[in-house]
């Protein structure tokens, strides 16, 4: 027998399975870690309609995947409008007008109560971001006894903060709460003309109104309420019809909280475009705060701030129709999770 053909024969024969062991450690290793959101080669993309229901700082991580291509990433081509207010723009959620839409939850979930088939799907934002803004004679809350803080209507997410603040400070029964209507432009010439002596606004008006020489005297996170601002809402014909999509719009959502962290100068490129300011100090103002302050990478939709809202709600004379876990669905930003998609996105950076 000829034993150095032999040992070659064996040699080759284990350096072959060694080759195909680590190719195939590679290939389980980028299955494991490979985004399961993603279209397949080939997958046509689907069309979907977005809505916001104000122009803030606060939709940076829409306006950020928009501008730079993150809902293509997961083969969603998504058209944005702009519906002015929650009420009109739960009525469209529910005529299927448009699929999704990104509003301060708070603002819509007493609608969500009265039985409007739609839920809440992710939260990326879980804190106030608000913060009351006075005249120039207003230093301090005491300062606002026998004056006036101006709310878009009675009920409306302003008047309710409005009102949260005078409670925390037994103010209630000594300042007035003045409907403007319109919008935080409407009230901030409502407070300069003096027929309102404060305002609750969110972040960047608070630069404006200091570089005009207004006082900011109170910041809302201070309140520690539970609170859900800027959330995602999908129609019940889509989480019925087509629940793949909704798991992919609250993918690129996740995605695009990242993006936004790891890109500051893009995200507020984002902001500048969709509120048309140019200013580096509101800029750093919004991005500091709905970037870094009050976002959840997770985007768990807090039951607690929920069911407050309902019972708020319903207090509030409200015909409440739905429970609260009704109203929202946090399988998908579960799914998340569970699929290894954050860890993978986030590394050790995700708590």
């Amino acid at each position: 027998m000829n034993f150095k053909l032999l040992s070659l024969r064996l040699f080759r024969r284990r350096n072959f399975t060694i080759l195909i062991s680590a190719l195939l450690f590679i290939i389980a290793s980028a299955i494991a870690h490979a985004n399961p959101y993603l279209p397949k080669a080939g997958e046509r993309p689907v069309n979907i309609r977005i809505a916001t229901c104000a122009v803030s700082g606060g939709f940076v991580h829409l306006y950020t995947a928009l501008d730079y291509g993150l809902f293509d990433k997961y083969g969603i081509k998504m058209e944005h409008i702009y519906i002015r207010g929650s009420g009109a723009s739960l009525a469209a959620l529910a005529a299927d007008e448009i699929q999704f839409l990104y509003c301060a939850a708070d603002a819509t979930m007493p609608g969500l109560a009265t039985g409007i088939d739609a839920k809440l799907v992710a939260a990326p934002l879980v804190k106030l971001p608000y913060v009351l803004v006075a005249r120039k004679d207003v230093h301090r809350l005491e300062d606002l006894k026998g004056k006036a803080l101006g709310v878009t209507r009675p009920g409306d997410l302003s008047a309710r903060l409005s009102r949260a603040v005078l409670k925390k400070f037994n103010l209630t029964n000594d300042v007035m709460i003045r409907p403007i209507g319109g919008s935080q432009n409407e009230r901030f010439q409502a407070m300069a003309a003096d027929i309102v002596q404060g305002i609750v606004v969110p972040p960047p008006f608070e630069v404006r109104a200091k570089n005009e020489g207004y006082n900011v005297i109170y910041r809302l996170i201070d309140l520690d309420l539970p609170f859900i601002y800027s959330s995602v809402h999908a129609n019940g014909r889509t989480l019925r019809e087509r629940p793949e999509v909704v798991q992919r719009v609250v993918a690129a959502f996740a995605d695009a909280i990242h993006f936004v962290e790891k890109n500051p100068e893009k995200a507020k490129a984002s902001i500048s475009k969709a509120l048309r300011i140019k200013d580096e100090e509101a800029l750093n103002s919004s991005y500091n705060v709905y970037a870094k302050e009050i976002v959840d990478r997770r985007m768990i939709v807090p039951r607690v701030a929920v069911a407050e809202a309902v019972e708020l709600a319903r207090a509030g004379g409200t015909q409440v129709r739905r429970k609260p876990e009704d109203i929202y669905d946090n399988s998908f930003v579960n799914n998340l999770d569970k699929s290894g998609f954050l860890k993978e996105l986030w590394g050790n950076e995700l708590k």
